[in-house]
């Protein structure tokens, strides 16, 4: 009779069947003949620094629960991706590790070109700390040139607190700004991103009194779906639906989209972006 398909066993089963791949030689081990692919149990263990039995005790399914410590190790032996890691503390522990938040890495050829099939809508892909790391032509007519300035200008806040331009692009500019700021807290504390918030938010508080005045009052606030309002330098007022997703594989990169709300939005971003062409 099979066994009954519980956390336990699952968990026992993903174990076993990563521990079968990997290759012994990889890890300097000897090569000689082995009953079973992949790494033993006792190395799989001395190398998560955790005793041999209660190593085997989880892949029986009898080890009860372990600890997000234990889970973190015994990943590290495993050499798990991403994916895999979460997929472990899931059976595990029945939620998913904390996010361990990345620095940029660029976004692949394929997110580049997602971006570009969706003009004529402005989108772009930011960071959890809202730097912004990729961008349509669309983006660029009617929101910011962003390949005009330095990667680490590229920053959401930097340019609603220190930027003219951007600011007088907002309608009612200070509640943009205070919902941009609780929007920001919440992405970047649940991305983990301390110490990366920490260096921006020194120098934002030093370089604009009204951002150190609005951060100290802790507000948070949802970056879900809205109308956004701006000014063009050209072709006037703007309405735009906006949404932001989550990219898949990547908790640590948003994907943004300004759809235009009429078609005479639509048109006049068509116009921008025949306007940036031609220069």
């Amino acid at each position: 009779m099979n066994k009954p398909l519980t956390h336990g066993t699952l968990l026992g089963s993903f174990l076993k069947d990563r521990r079968a791949k990997l290759d012994p030689a990889a890890f300097g081990l000897p090569a000689e003949r082995r009953r079973t692919p992949g790494l033993r149990r006792e190395e799989v263990a001395q190398r998560a620094n955790i005793s041999a039995t209660w190593y085997t005790w989880l892949e029986q399914g009898r080890g009860g629960a372990p600890s997000a410590d234990v889970l973190d190790r015994i990943s590290r032996a495993l050499l798990l991706t991403d994916v895999e890691r979460e997929h472990l503390f899931l059976l595990g522990l029945g939620h998913p590790p904390e996010v361990r938040y990345r620095k940029d890495e660029g976004v692949t050829p394929r997110l580049q070109r997602v971006l570009d099939k969706l003009e004529p809508s402005p989108a772009l892909i930011r960071t959890a700390i809202w730097d912004v790391v990729a961008w349509n032509r669309a983006a660029t007519a009617m929101l910011t040139d962003y390949g005009a300035l330095p990667p680490d200008q590229r920053n959401v806040l930097r340019f609603i607190f220190l930027d003219p331009n951007v600011r007088a692009a907002q309608y009612g500019w200070e509640s943009v700004a205070r919902f941009v700021v609780g929007a920001f807290r919440v992405d970047a504390a649940r991305a983990g991103a301390t110490a990366e918030v920490e260096t921006l938010v020194a120098e934002l508080s030093r370089l604009s009194p009204e951002f150190r005045a609005m951060w100290s009052h802790n507000g948070v606030s949802s970056y879900g779906e809205a109308v956004k309002h701006i000014r063009h330098p050209v072709f006037g007022p703007l309405a735009f639906e906006y949404s932001a997703f989550a990219v898949d594989g990547r908790p640590d990169l948003s994907l943004v989209i300004y759809n235009p709300a009429t078609p005479r939005d639509a048109a006049k971003i068509a116009a921008a972006m025949d306007v940036a062409s031609a220069r």
